[in-house]
């Protein structure tokens, strides 16, 4: 079934600003802060600031204070986030920033320290501030969906199979030969390859359905997988 679980939270926001939003809202923010840290700190800004931008912009969407004034860019979620944040920049945050200097508690909280360290570790290489954000946008989905295996696993008590078959979740993954995991997951080599089929059948599906969950029609589940394949792979 064709799932809009984001745009739904979102457009229920916009409609209802009264209400306060379920914590899944939140939640689903707080899920990708850092392809939107990684954007503002690409742009130039330093750690801190990028921190305090990231930290009031959650806040502001949360709160449901501008929602409805904010508009899709072309059906996907990922270009309503990053639309959302560079309006947040230029009509918001300074101003914002301006009136209550001096601090006030942050009632979101991220790992900073973690996304700066991160961010560390990346190439200052031609990327744009958009191309870096569309990247770290797509990993973090598909990080979000192995999370999601992950747990299934665990709770279908298959959490020792998971550890020794996750890597072979990309058919192009090198690893180690399925004749190697026989004495380790005491599975002949032909259940292992089934068990492996099977993973990587369940991956695509939950793949799909978080795709599913971030455009606004069906007809756009495929090209905006192959996207994030093109993506990830540059």
């Amino acid at each position: 079934m064709f799932k809009t679980t984001l745009w739904t939270e979102v457009l229920k926001a916009a409609r209802f600003p009264a209400q306060s939003g379920s914590p899944a809202f939140a939640d689903l923010y707080l899920a990708y802060w850092y392809p939107l840290y990684a954007y503002v700190r690409r742009r130039g800004l330093s750690p801190s600031e990028a921190e305090d931008i990231i930290q009031e912009f959650f806040t502001h969407l949360v709160s449901k204070q501008s929602l409805a004034g904010l508009q899709r860019e072309g059906g996907k979620f990922r270009s309503f986030l990053l639309r959302s944040l560079e309006n947040f920049l230029s009509m918001h945050w300074r101003r914002e920033q301006s009136q209550k200097r001096g601090g006030g508690q942050r009632p979101l909280s991220m790992n900073a320290p973690d996304g700066e360290a991160r961010f560390a570790l990346e190439t200052a290489d031609a990327e744009t501030p958009e191309s870096t954000f569309e990247k770290r946008w797509a990993l973090a989905l598909l990080e979000h969906v192995t999370q999601q295996l992950k747990d299934e696993y665990v709770r279908l008590k298959k959490e020792e199979l998971f550890v020794h078959l996750g890597d072979y979740l990309q058919p192009d993954r090198n690893g180690l030969p399925y004749s190697a995991l026989i004495p380790r997951l005491r599975m002949s080599e032909g259940a292992i390859k089934v068990a492996v089929h099977r993973m990587r059948q369940r991956y695509g599906e939950l793949l799909r359905e978080a795709i599913a969950s971030t455009v606004s029609s069906p007809d756009e589940v495929d090209e905006e997988l192959r996207y994030l394949i093109s993506v990830v792979g540059r």
